[in-house]
């Protein structure tokens, strides 16, 4: 019996949220009293899949396999299943992300797993109570499952867990998963990727405007206050319809569901439908003219004001701060 992690990397290199995953996933070991190997089918160097052992991990398998650097969920479910069963784990841990999220469902099928979907803490074992907790009702509230299959699927939610180092020499090894020819239905003819910025769900910080900031042309001052925070840029809904920013930036309960340590609200109302999506963020700040917008009930903090005149003069302190720190 082991726990097995799925851990993702982009351009050689572990994002933060691998090491979020090989943390809890060595803590469910600790819990279950057994090892906990992690599985990674992205591009790395040995270095690389070695630095798991830092955070507990004692074996790292490594497929090498150029079939598989486009990611199809279909064949990467198939790659987990056989190294489920190579290393007997009878718990699987992914990351919610887009990959974690098509993968989880097939591996929960294939294994005839329990799957909890988005879990922020650890488990807890009460007797045989295998218990995860979650967020439901967009948010509003905590649900503890309770998994009684015998084997266990959890998809954590990024930044519910911070890396903890527990180091180990991890051994790397080759896995070699069986797939025919006929396994890759799916022809990627070209792969664009976003580069020279922070994607939402591995950023710690993340700046977003409304429709109150009145047109695209003045994002500048937002990408100015994220350039100087080392942060995401994101926006609400109505922004991505209207074209003003891509949909890969849209945040709420129908684009992208983040968890950052401070989330930046600019000319943002506050529909129930964003707040869905950013209320797990461990601080929130409001940037509105409007004192009586709904976001101002759920932020840490308001500034109730014009964007245009605050918003400069924040870029300005927060860049005479770094200046001197």
């Amino acid at each position: 019996m082991s726990v097995l992690v799925f851990v993702e990397a982009s351009e050689g290199k572990f994002k933060k949220s691998a090491f979020e995953a090989a943390t809890y996933g060595v803590k469910v070991g600790t819990l279950l009293g057994v090892e906990t190997h992690a599985l990674c089918i992205d591009e790395a160097a040995e270095s690389e899949l070695k630095s798991l052992g830092d955070y507990g991990i004692s074996k790292v398998w490594y497929v090498n396999d150029s079939r598989l650097r486009n990611f199809d969920p279909l064949v990467y479910a198939k790659v987990i299943t056989q190294a489920e069963a190579q290393t007997n784990a009878d718990v699987l841990v992914l990351i919610q992300s887009y990959s974690g999220k098509a993968i989880a469902p097939i591996l929960a099928a294939k294994l005839r797993a329990g799957l909890v979907s988005g879990a922020i803490d650890l488990p807890v074992l009460e007797g045989n109570s295998f218990l995860v907790k979650k967020n439901v009702f967009s948010g509003k509230a905590f649900a503890t499952y309770e998994m009684h299959s015998a084997k266990k699927i959890i998809s954590l939610m990024s930044n519910s867990i911070a890396p903890e180092k527990k180091p180990i020499d991890a051994t790397v090894a080759a896995f070699k998963p069986e797939l025919e020819d006929s396994d890759f239905r799916v022809t990627v003819k070209e792969v664009v990727k976003a580069s020279g910025t922070i994607s939402l769900s591995d950023a710690e910080i993340v700046v977003s405007g409304g429709r109150g900031l009145k047109g695209p042309e003045n994002w500048g001052m937002v990408e100015e206050m994220a350039g100087i925070l080392g942060a995401a840029t994101a926006c609400s809904r109505p922004v991505a319809d209207i074209h003003w920013r891509p949909h890969t930036e849209h945040v709420g309960q129908t684009g992208v569901a983040i968890r950052p340590n401070l989330y930046i609200a600019i000319g943002i109302s506050g529909a129930i439908q964003h707040l869905a999506g950013v209320n797990g963020s461990k601080v929130m700040v409001v940037i509105n003219k409007d004192p009586e917008a709904p976001f101002f009930k759920a932020a840490d903090y308001g500034i109730v004001g014009d964007a245009f005149e605050i918003v400069p003069k924040l870029n300005e302190a927060f860049r005479k701060f770094k200046a001197g720190n």
